[in-house]
């Protein structure tokens, strides 16, 4: 029996792996549900669509700056399962919200004035729960788990959440929005009953008190965390790959319809194969390392997925040299020359981001005390969000300026270099740790 086999097995992982499922499968339903929606039946222009997307991508990742100090502090000093179980219970009214959003674009009700805004606040405290629940889904493994079991738990919690958003994916892209409108709710309340099975997960230290001041702990929690240079590398070289999946995550949509000339299906198969390849990725990379936690492979991944971002690229400039008169269906995207190549550089993308990313999440467990791991993994996504919305900001002022999607690919490209060189300095920082002093 595999390491990953006997943890689906357990009590102490299964509930929180299902969990975690159906909180990636609905945030992935919801977002993708409204975004294709607004791009492929509210708006024709390009630059609406992605001025849409980035604006839709920067709230949801907004919360996680703002807000994940605070997070942090809350995961290490309450009982995880417990924090777990409230955000759960409050994601079904946060999606009831969404879903009136989707009802009201849907039947064309008000929708500048009531229904987007509508959408947005849902999508805003979307990324709100995720800020809450992001440091305890990593941060209760080395808790419930043993610690050559910790890094099998990692890579399975990210495979499944890539899983979940290929499901949710899928579904958003090919149900009717009014189905997708009920069906977020109706999940919201099977991830509250399975989290109601997650054993309980105390405090590992005597309870401090909260810091309610936002920015004084924020960048306390950032200075405590840059004491490690392994966590510290690990969270900037985290950062950039997000950074990058955020602007490559902003351009599908737009440069699946304006670009390949695709329906809203093939624009969610695009998001089905980049989670598939995270997925397989994060599964390879747990294999290649058997159980030990290193940087080892991270920098060659990362130089793979830019390599594989330019061949994404160049694939999309020929595509326009034959470009389609009408949108394609997945059946005739599929025969379309070249599609099976676009596709291939997408999951190429996808593979080596999963294995550059997985170990590095584990750094941020397994390298500090399990007394502060929530908050060291809080303080990574304060700094992730903050370049993620840097991400969003530059790939609107791009729009805003006139840059053809298809260019600003490359600006993906080019940040793969600067995560090469962190993934290569946190190798470096790994290697001299594990020096005699």
């Amino acid at each position: 029996m595999t390491t990953s086999t006997h943890l689906l097995r357990q009590r102490t992982f299964l509930p929180l792996f299902v969990t975690q499922l159906f909180n990636a499968f609905n945030d992935n339903l919801y977002k993708n549900a409204m975004v294709l929606f607004v791009v492929y039946t509210l708006y024709n222009s390009e630059e609406a669509e992605g001025m849409f997307s980035a604006v839709a991508s920067g709230l949801f990742i907004l919360p996680f700056f703002i807000l994940s100090a605070l997070a942090g502090q809350l995961a290490d000093m309450r009982d995880k399962a417990a924090v777990i179980r409230a955000v759960k219970l409050l994601e079904i009214v946060l999606m009831v919200i969404g879903a009136c959003g989707l009802y009201l674009a849907w039947k064309g009700i008000a929708v500048d004035t009531v229904a987007i805004p509508l959408l947005l606040t849902a999508l805003f405290l979307t990324g709100v729960q995720s800020t809450f629940l992001g440091p305890i889904k990593y941060a209760i493994l080395p808790q419930h788990l043993k610690r050559e079991e910790v890094l099998a738990g990692t890579g399975l919690v990210e495979a499944g959440t890539y899983i979940a958003i290929l499901g949710g994916t899928i579904l958003a892209g090919w149900i009717p929005v009014e189905w997708a409108a009920a069906a977020i709710i109706g999940i919201s309340v099977l991830g509250y009953l399975s989290s109601r099975q997650i054993p309980p997960a105390p405090p590992l230290a005597d309870p401090e008190p909260l810091d309610w001041h936002i920015l004084r702990a924020s960048a306390a929690l950032v200075r405590e965390t840059t004491q490690s240079r392994e966590v510290w590398y690990a969270i900037l070289a985290i950062s950039f790959f997000w950074t990058i999946g955020a602007v490559l995550f902003i351009q599908f949509p737009p440069l699946a319809k304006n670009v390949i000339m695709a329906s809203k299906e093939v624009a969610s198969l695009f998001l089905v194969v980049f989670s598939v390849g995270v997925a397989i990725g994060s599964v390879a990379v747990n294999a290649l390392l058997k159980g030990t936690v290193s940087a080892r492979y991270a920098p060659a991944s990362v130089i793979m997925m830019g390599l594989f971002v330019v061949a994404f690229y160049l694939v999309c400039r020929l595509w326009q040299m034959d470009q389609p008169a009408e949108l394609l269906d997945v059946g005739g995207f599929l025969s379309w020359p070249m599609a099976s190549v676009l596709l291939l550089c997408l999951l190429g993308i996808a593979v080596a981001g999963g294995m550059f990313v997985v170990p590095l999440y584990a750094f941020l467990t397994t390298r500090v005390a399990p007394e502060r791991a929530s908050r060291t993994i809080a303080a990574n996504n304060i700094v992730n969000s903050g370049a993620m919305v840097g991400g969003s900001l530059m790939a609107m002022a791009l729009n805003a300026i006139g840059i053809e999607i298809t260019e600003q690919v490359l600006l993906s490209a080019a940040m793969c270099l600067v995560s090469a060189w962190l993934g290569k300095r946190l190798l470096a920082a790994e290697r001299a740790a594990l020096q005699p002093a």
